[in-house]
């Protein structure tokens, strides 16, 4: 028999991470079916939610007849129960969903969910200590690392690039990163062309190896 879809996307476990999550798709028009055991958390996100449920998420029978077979995408949010979030994604798997996501609070909780077929899974508080890390030692206002040792950051331009165009400083070939986006003062982000002019106050969009780019970012004065 062919598999059915609703193009919904559930939430195993309505935790901090679980709840924000949920309620993030919400406000994006995503269906989200929530399910989580604590009563008072069920009730607390009631009408918020396109759908809201008291169950246990490790109980295949009832995640069945909630309709987890159906979906494309089940995010198990539960966390700190390793036992709970383990049991959670091997039910979602075993219901054949096709892209499961879960939360691992350790190294060695994101290889067990691995092993057992979870297709993403991700680390929040891991991958956010790394990013303030990042922040703190350069200087940057945001920042954003690929698996690949790819990045991304927001940075003002160092004192040596004002008054000058990209091509007539060369950046790719001093500093090994790309100026790809600009942000004057009172302005829109706009892509950063070889005429490109930065100013004193203007914000950067910079991306490249992620030690060149923290290189770089450090080479400002100013935040």
């Amino acid at each position: 028999m062919a598999r059915k879809s609703n193009g919904g996307v559930a939430v195993l476990g309505l935790g901090r991470f679980g709840r924000s999550l949920a309620l993030e798709l919400a406000s994006d028009d995503v269906e989200v079916l929530g399910v989580d055991a604590d009563p008072r958390i069920v009730q607390s996100l009631a009408g918020r939610l396109t759908h809201v449920v008291e169950s246990d998420t490790t109980d295949e029978d009832a995640m069945r007849q909630l309709g987890i077979a159906d979906l494309d995408i089940v995010v198990v949010g539960v966390g700190n129960d390793l036992e709970s979030s383990i049991l959670t994604a091997s039910v979602a798997i075993n219901l054949g969903v096709p892209d499961v996501w879960a939360k691992a609070i350790s190294g060695a909780h994101a290889r067990i969910l691995s092993q057992i077929g979870v297709h993403h899974v991700v680390r929040p508080e891991h991958d956010m200590g790394r990013r303030v890390a990042h922040l703190v030692r350069g200087g940057m206002a945001e920042y954003i690392e690929f698996d690949d040792g790819y990045a991304f950051a927001k940075t003002t331009p160092p004192p040596a690039l004002l008054n000058r165009s990209l091509a007539g400083y060369g950046v790719r070939q001093q500093y090994g990163v790309t100026v790809v986006g600009v942000k004057s003062a009172d302005g829109e982000f706009t892509y950063a062309t070889a005429s490109t002019v930065l100013r004193s106050g203007d914000h950067i969009i910079v991306s490249g190896p992620r030690d060149r780019v923290e290189a770089f970012s450090r080479l400002t004065t100013t935040r």
